[in-house]
């Protein structure tokens, strides 16, 4: 419950900071549980791995990817999240995971801006989740410099 909470103030105090960054310096994370455990396609490493065949979020993620030109990773872990967002290229994140993840994640990237997206478990944590495309879109554009036009619009 306190992590929820934090994670949401994190995500207020990140919009009052209104802060504006050119797409190709916003890195959208993804955790590894996204990718449908049924479909036979590994989707572990890279988002270029997937075939986009709808059975799970990653379809809409890559072509939010593609239409706004935002840098993508897909972590295994905290650890792996985090080493991402210390990228020098890196200015602004948008994270989706869990609770107990962004939580770290929030933490670990400070002072870079992070606004953080739940994701959705309905087979229960770490297994075939999912995420409201629309929220990971909307996090983008509030973070999007939009003096500088991105690729695809």
């Amino acid at each position: 419950m306190w992590r929820r909470l934090f994670i949401r103030l994190n995500n207020r105090i990140t919009a009052l900071r209104k802060v504006r960054v050119p797409a190709g310096n916003i890195l959208l994370i993804l955790p590894h549980c996204l990718h449908n455990s049924s479909c036979r396609q590994d989707v572990l490493r890279s988002l270029d791995e997937c075939k986009l065949c709808g059975q799970c979020s990653l379809a809409g993620i890559v072509r939010t990817r593609n239409d706004f030109g935002v840098i993508t990773s897909i972590a295994g872990g905290g650890s792996q999240a985090v080493i991402q967002t210390r990228r020098e290229d890196v200015k602004a994140v948008v994270a989706v995971a869990c609770e107990k993840e962004l939580f770290q994640g929030i933490l670990e990237a400070f002072p870079k801006p992070v606004i953080a997206i739940l994701n959705e478990t309905p087979e229960g944590p770490c297994r075939n989740t999912n995420v409201d495309i629309n929220k990971v879109i909307s996090a983008i554009q509030s973070l999007l410099d939009c003096s500088r036009p991105w690729p695809g619009h």
